[in-house]
């Protein structure tokens, strides 16, 4: 009887903890979205109005400094893009974790550029455009679709394709850029890129992605590789290993700018295309801020006048700069022409 009693009280009390600890009905609560300089506050509720001893507050993993049920941040710490949020309550013998999110846009509405074309050269139109890059005088583009995908060094004015090579027949290429007198070429869904020597096209070496899931456009700062990878996200590796090392989120003030596709860093600052759209973005390398949007979708009209683009993705892609002669080039998949343009505010 003795026995029977004890195991009643014992669980008993299970039971009164457990109901105990039903009985908290927790909230965190923070803004969905703000914006870039902005003061925000993230705040942890218990809707019964029950004894909290503790709250910790943590954000991207981060634990931050907090007195209370509440934690007050400047937006300005963690920049733009979307960050994750979560609290580690304990209460009378027990604790839970709550989880939320908030993001931050830019602050400012991007500059709008039109453009004026400056000169007109011709562009191989079997060549479906995937990384371009301007390199002492000739231009190095790369193509795409499996089976076709090729590395080249072309002529400007002509148009003419001094040197090729094809790449596995199983990988689809992407973007390149050069750096160190070496070809690093990006393969779409293949999870690796390759390096090759600059002169001879010849594959030394091949690297594979970590943190980025595909390869999309690539270009340098002369102390890091840049990378696309079809997301919102730019990741900056590092030129030896090829690891990515850190990564920005790319936002306007009104959204998160995906699909970001061939890269060229001109001016210390990152041009990109959005796939499918006939429009450049400019991009702030050290905040993801869009400072600037270039509607070229006129270069596809002009396109039209001498040759039909019969795909839905036959659009601009491809970014070289020359920026010695400050020369700004764009072309398109299977398009005929390289454009050489000037960018003009509006």
């Amino acid at each position: 009887m003795k026995n029977n009693t004890i195991l009643i009280s014992f669980f008993a009390f299970l039971f009164l903890m457990t109901s105990c600890s039903d009985d908290y009905k927790f909230t965190l609560e923070t803004p969905k979205k703000t914006t870039l300089n902005k003061t925000i506050t993230i705040t942890l509720k218990e809707k019964n109005n029950l004894l909290i001893n503790k709250v910790q507050f943590f954000v991207n993993g981060k634990e931050i400094s907090s007195e209370g049920n509440s934690v007050t941040l400047n937006t300005v710490d963690y920049g733009i893009g979307k960050h994750a949020v979560s609290a580690l309550v304990f209460y009378p013998e027990s604790s839970k974790k709550e989880n939320n999110s908030f993001e931050v846009l830019a602050d400012k509405a991007p500059v709008v550029y039109g453009y004026k074309i400056v000169n007109e050269y011709p562009h191989d139109t079997k060549a479906y455009t995937q990384g371009l890059e301007y390199h002492d005088g000739f231009l190095y583009e790369t193509t795409g679709h499996r089976g076709q995908s090729t590395l080249r060094k072309v002529e400007i004015k002509t148009g003419k394709v001094l040197q090729k090579i094809d790449l596995d027949k199983k990988y689809f290429g992407e973007g390149m850029t050069i750096l160190n007198n070496k070809i690093i070429w990006l393969t779409w869904q293949g999870k690796k890129g390759f390096v090759y020597d600059l002169e001879t096209f010849k594959q030394e070496k091949e690297f594979a992605y970590n943190k980025s899931k595909e390869g999309w456009g690539l270009t340098h700062n002369e102390t890091e590789l840049i990378k696309s990878d079809g997301t919102n996200k730019i990741w900056f590796l590092d030129p030896k290993t090829k690891k990515e090392k850190r990564s920005i989120q790319v936002y306007t003030n009104k959204y998160a700018l995906d699909n970001l596709n061939e890269l060229e860093l001109v001016e210390g600052e990152i041009y990109a295309n959005k796939y499918q759209k006939n429009a450049m973005v400019i991009i702030d390398p050290s905040s993801g801020v869009v400072l600037g949007v270039a509607n070229l979708s006129g270069l596809e009209k002009e396109m039209s006048k001498t040759q039909k683009l019969v795909a839905q993705d036959e659009v601009l892609n491809g970014i070289a700069y020359d920026a010695e002669n400050k020369r700004l080039f764009v072309t398109g998949k299977h398009w005929g022409k390289l454009f050489e343009i000037e960018l003009i505010k509006k």
